[in-house]
């Protein structure tokens, strides 16, 4: 069959049109595509430039650094240069431009006639040391303040209130009570010796000796006073401030309460437990026990009524040992267990009890009163203050009774008759 010329002829013309129509709807997607690329290439242009503006301004930072002689990312220069000036001052005794570089760095005025203050690094290497040390100072809040004083307020409560009706007056009501406490501070004072011998050896870490050296004399001083110092030149102690049987409700603020172990020697199961429950819940979390080892070995052996210690092992690696579920906090400076002492404290010391310390340790160089050594006198300022005394608890063993005394008649016969003359005591 002949195909008909007309019939090609439109069959063309229709392929035609639908390239045609490909043709227009290719070009407008490769414009757009030109479009966009024209588009990112003005952004990344954009950004090259201010890329560009950054390296400028990184660089002119440099260049500022550099000129002011301050490595980046290294000490400020005043502080690198008190501190190599102080351990210069520690082997040599020189003191050249040692108290400008000290004024420059601390930023404080310098009392001529009590040594030099030790750098910042030294002095925060010695409160690591003591934090390992003292066991108050890991359990207790510690803040560290640049003046002579430091006062906390704590409010006391005492804001009244009350149901009324929707159009009852609304009378003034009660405002809070305000009370200001401050530590009682005092100095505490080291003298480490060493001789010149040991100070010009190359290989001596002087920095290492005087950290470990003053750690050491500190620490003992320290857990004496913040436990039960008496206030006196000294940091007033927790253990010093009165104690009373009253509850929460009832005593007075600054007071502790104490509970009565029940028997005169000795601690009783039911007594530890009444001292975690006499604590108020909101004061449980994170409460401890602090005791001293010989009181912990007595308090290993005590029993609940179906016969369960009180005392858990930590079985598991780096698990502590628990009493009642609380954690031990073993204080050598708690009193043993004797007639009329506290000897076991449950409480939240961070909450309960504050050490503050005035920052900057200071050193006096001796190299004369004790030759052929070199003494190092070292003074710091520390205080501790009772801050909530319903956050620790005491348990007061009970005071032993004396023996009941005995009495005797005398009588006197006259004439064959007894009559009553007294009573002796024997």
């Amino acid at each position: 069959m002949a195909v008909d010329q007309k019939d090609i002829a439109l069959v063309a013309e229709e392929l035609q049109q639908k390239f045609d129509t490909f043709k227009e709807k290719n070009n407008k997607r490769l414009d757009a595509i030109e479009a966009e690329k024209g588009k990112l290439a003005g952004e990344l242009e954009t950004l090259n430039q201010k890329l560009s503006e950054l390296d400028e301004t990184k660089a002119a930072l440099e260049e500022e650094l550099k000129a002011i002689k301050r490595p980046i990312g290294g000490p400020v220069p005043e502080v690198s240069e008190h501190k190599a000036a102080f351990l210069a001052f520690l082997r040599k005794g020189k003191e050249d431009n040692l108290r400008t570089l000290e004024q420059k760095a601390l930023k404080i005025s310098v009392d001529e006639d009590r040594g030099y203050a030790v750098p910042e690094e030294l002095d925060r290497s010695i409160l690591s040391l003591l934090q390992d040390e003292i066991v108050m100072r890991r359990e207790a809040t510690t803040i560290i303040v640049s003046g002579s004083h430091y006062k906390k307020l704590v409010n006391l409560g005492g804001t009244s209130s009350g149901w009324i009706g929707e159009t009852d007056a609304r009378p003034e009501t009660n405002t809070s009570k305000l009370a200001q406490i401050e530590p009682l501070m005092g100095e505490i004072y080291g003298n480490p010796q060493a001789t010149q011998t040991m100070l010009d050896d190359a290989f001596f870490n002087v920095e290492q000796w005087i950290n470990s050296e003053l750690a050491l004399e500190f620490s003992e001083q320290e857990e004496v006073a913040f436990t039960k110092g008496d206030g006196k030149k000294k940091p007033k102690g927790f253990l010093a401030y009165e104690s009373s049987a009253e509850d929460d409700k009832t005593r007075k603020f600054g007071k502790l309460e104490h509970i009565v172990s029940g028997h005169a020697t000795n601690v009783t199961a039911d007594a530890v437990i009444k001292l975690v429950y006499t604590l108020r819940k909101a004061h449980r979390n994170g409460a401890k026990f602090m005791l001293n080892n010989k009181t912990l070995f007595t308090i290993r052996t005590l029993k609940d009524t179906e016969g369960n210690y009180l005392w858990r092992p930590g079985l598991e690696l780096g698990q502590p040992s628990t009493l009642l579920g609380y954690g031990l906090a073993e204080n050598e400076q708690m009193p043993d267990i004797a007639a009329d002492a506290k000897a076991i404290a449950f409480g939240n010391f961070k909450r309960g009890y504050t050490i503050v310390d005035r920052i900057g340790t200071r050193i006096l160089r001796d190299p004369y009163t004790k030759k052929p050594f070199v003494c190092f006198y070292t003074t710091r300022r520390t205080g501790g203050m009772l801050t909530d005394s319903q956050a620790i608890k005491l348990m007061k063993t009970r005071v032993s009774q004396s023996p009941k005394k005995k009495y005797k008649f005398k009588n006197k016969k006259k004439s064959g008759c007894s009559y009553f003359v007294g009573l002796s005591m024997y």
